[in-house]
């Protein structure tokens, strides 16, 4: 992956373990929500699903997200919100970066060390 565009104090942060190919991402964990820094450098395909609450800022690229139902394209300085329980899916294209806060507080574990 070329240089991340995150600053050190992010890149300091725990990684979170993310099923996903080709992403990075840090961990900013509270006691009831996270805060994931992602950065893709492969297409990435998410299957339908739904959790809590979830809001993102597009920072780099671009993710294309059905939202119950509804197909959008978000680029850089877009935001989205998916509601709680909402089923949604997507696509997620090379050189994606943004910030998700989810309103849940396990909805990624820390990587463990190899």
């Amino acid at each position: 992956m070329s240089k991340s565009i995150f600053p050190e104090p992010i890149r300091n942060l725990p990684e979170a373990d993310m099923p996903l190919n080709g992403v990075k991402a840090y961990l900013s964990q509270a006691d009831n929500h996270q805060i994931i820094f992602m950065e893709f450098a492969e297409d990435v395909d998410l299957p339908e699903h739904e959790h809590e609450s979830q809001w993102g800022i597009v920072l780099e690229g671009k993710i294309e997200l059905v939202i119950d139902g509804e197909k959008r394209i978000y680029e850089k300085g877009d935001r989205y919100f998916i509601p709680k329980g909402v089923k949604h899916s997507g696509k997620i294209y090379a050189g994606y970066a943004d910030i998700t806060f989810f309103a849940q507080k396990d909805r990624y574990s820390r990587k463990q060390s190899s």
